[in-house]
């Protein structure tokens, strides 16, 4: 619903001390452009009952009108507000306000509730301040109608993320770099400046003279649109002066649950209208952190996941919670919950997965299963939580059903056809069956199972004579010579690895580095240094799937550089990464498929998550020296 004129208001005399009391605070004008509300989903949908708020806290005064108290409650765990009024009588009346504008525009009216006869107070439903699936960043205050109409101030007008807020002194800043090329305009220079330790920015403009401007805008959507965040800190070059800049901004909102916030800086000059900005930029506080805010700006924050892709999303989950726990960072631990509580429930085909969602993450494809169990038993490492190592049991359990040594001695399928053996779910069991065992005290089953999976894997033909993993198997259970991908390189060599760990036996970790040294050797995976799939070469494009490949293979690939300490393998993903941040980085901070950095290249979260495995592989291997 629109926001509305008020009663009170009529007449030029009338508007006028209208308009004088809506500058002090004390009456809510209509918004120029006001428009009705489409609900928002964050943590929760709009219209969540307060009852159900995980705190409540006043972060604004509270405003009096002919006595009645209207206050604006807010819940930052749940991103959500509501508004009640008090001490008042049947019919008063109190709502919220929600503006993504900066208080230019707002939906108003939001959960109006009037007080019922023989009360003397009555409270709104829950809305939410931000909307991160949708990239906007709200305000949101709460307003009273008893005899006379007034709000609160609004509430988040800053920005915080740690202990830098917008508005903070650039002299304050940890550093001063420029990630983009200045802009020019009739003889000025605009540029962006950023604090990349602390994510803050900050706009400059220089060579010009008394009434030039200099602002920051701010974009949530990489640069797509920025309405909260449109000319932040304007500020003019003062009289007898040549340059001025604006105050620092936050390009990070843990409270709004919105992350990868790009930046410009813009300029006029006085005696012009027009302006020029420079290009969006992002800050990277470190390369694997600079590539988790920007795969978390694609996530999926009501749903708990990467839209579209089901397997895909169980791998970027992956990379997430190793990032956390390689940097000992927590900024995202309620996002790995999230996708934990919103995906273990039952989904029709079409929802999640093209396939029906059974439960527990299963489904008819073995491998989807297997990813997601891979996940929860990172999320246990990170975390301790014992519901993510008991989903995982779970998801392994339902995998151990589909080894059959009735066909090809053993194995187990990739499908409940029982169509197809292949690496990638060998590779998935052989290390899951491993990975229990390590977190089981006294286990003896899921041991017995991983040397039984090993054993078979090494004579199961699927690794060829020149130590590269081949697909999968024939129906005469042969090599059937198929591609050579990087993941189920990578799959093995963890999984070997993992397992010398356990058992001490040298053969396993023998095989592991024989995978990896022809991984390294081998043109069909590695060019120039660089890890390449076949489907990176030339004209080529690696679809949907093939794009997270690489990303797994340096998990694993960094467990066995760990485990060995040796040298030629640290330096084999140090130069992963040294790549990626050179050649395949854009100044958002956008990863791209090929890591050579050759074209095309495309880019989307699925290429991020995949990159960010290598950079996170690189910083651990690093802070572990």
């Amino acid at each position: 619903m629109s926001a509305r004129p008020h009663p009170v208001l009529g007449g030029p005399l009338t508007l006028f001390l209208a308009l004088l009391l809506a500058l002090t605070g004390l009456v809510a004008l209509p918004a120029p452009a006001a428009h009705a509300a489409t609900p928002v989903c964050a943590l929760a949908c709009d219209t969540l009952d307060p009852s159900k708020a995980r705190q409540d806290t006043f972060p604004v005064p509270n405003r009096t009108i002919n006595g009645r108290i209207v206050r604006l409650h807010v819940s930052d765990p749940d991103s959500m507000a509501w508004a009640s009024i008090d001490n008042g009588v049947t019919g008063d009346a109190t709502w919220l306000d929600r503006s993504w504008d900066r208080g230019a525009t707002w939906e108003g009216l939001l959960g109006k509730a009037s007080i019922p006869g023989t009360w003397t107070g009555t409270r709104t439903l829950m809305y939410n301040i931000t909307d991160p699936v949708g990239h906007r960043r709200g305000w949101i205050r709460a307003c009273g109608d008893a005899g006379g109409v007034t709000c609160t101030d609004w509430a988040y007008p800053k920005v915080c993320d740690g202990s830098f807020c917008d508005g903070a002194d650039p002299a304050t800043a940890s550093g001063d770099d420029t990630p983009v090329p200045p802009a020019t305009l009739f003889g000025r220079t605009i540029s962006l400046h950023v604090d990349q330790r602390n994510g803050m920015a900050w706009g400059v403009v220089g060579g010009g003279g008394s009434g030039d401007e200099i602002w920051l805008d701010r974009s949530w959507d990489s640069g797509a649109s920025w309405p909260e965040g449109a000319s932040l800190g304007r500020t003019s070059v003062p009289s007898g002066a040549a340059s001025t800049r604006t105050a620092m901004f936050a390009t990070r909102d843990p409270r709004g649950l919105l992350y990868g916030g790009a930046v410009r800086a813009c300029g006029r000059e006085a005696s012009h209208q027009e302006g020029s900005c420079t290009t969006w930029a992002r800050p990277a506080p470190t390369r694997a952190r600079a590539g988790a805010d920007a795969l978390m700006a694609s996530y999926q924050t009501n749903e708990g996941w990467w839209r579209s892709s089901w397997w895909n999303s169980a791998v970027a989950t992956t990379s997430i919670i190793d990032f956390a726990e390689h940097t000992g960072r927590h900024d995202y631990d309620w996002a790995i919950a999230r996708a934990f509580e919103q995906n273990r429930g039952i989904f029709p085909a079409g929802v999640r997965s093209s396939d029906p969602v059974e439960g527990h993450f299963i489904s008819r494809a073995i491998d989807d299963a297997a990813w997601w169990a891979i996940a929860w038993l990172a999320a246990y490492d990170h975390t301790g939580e014992r519901r993510y190592l008991d989903e995982a049991v779970t998801i392994a359990d339902y995998v151990h059903q589909y080894w059959d040594p009735g066909t090809c001695g053993g194995g187990v399928w990739w499908d409940r056809e029982r169509s197809y053996k292949n690496a990638v779910t060998n590779g998935q069991y052989l290390w899951l069956t491993t990975s229990l065992h390590q977190r089981i005290s006294g286990d003896t089953v899921w041991g017995s199972r991983a040397t039984t999976a090993a054993n078979w894997y090494l004579g199961s033909g699927l690794i060829n004579s020149s130590g590269l993993v081949n697909d999968g198997l024939n129906g005469s259970c042969g090599n059937n010579g198929q591609t050579v991908w990087s993941y189920n390189q990578g799959l093995a060599i963890g999984a070997f690895t993992q397992l010398w760990r356990s058992t001490g036996t040298s053969r396993y970790l023998d095989t592991a580095k024989r995978l990896a040294d022809a991984a390294m050797a081998s043109p069909a995976l590695t060019r120039d240094g660089v890890l390449t799939e076949s489907c990176d070469v030339g004209t080529g494009s690696c679809d949907d799937n093939q794009k997270q490949f690489k990303g797994i293979f340096m998990r694993h690939f960094a467990d066995l550089a760990d485990a060995t300490g040796s040298a030629a393998y640290r330096a084999y993903v140090t130069k992963q990464a040294d790549s990626i941040w050179t050649t395949d980085r854009d100044p958002l901070n956008r990863l791209g498929q090929r890591w050579s950095g050759t074209s095309p290249n495309p880019s989307d979260w699925r290429t991020q998550a995949s990159a960010l495995g290598a950079l996170t592989a690189a910083e651990g291997l690093s802070a572990r020296r």
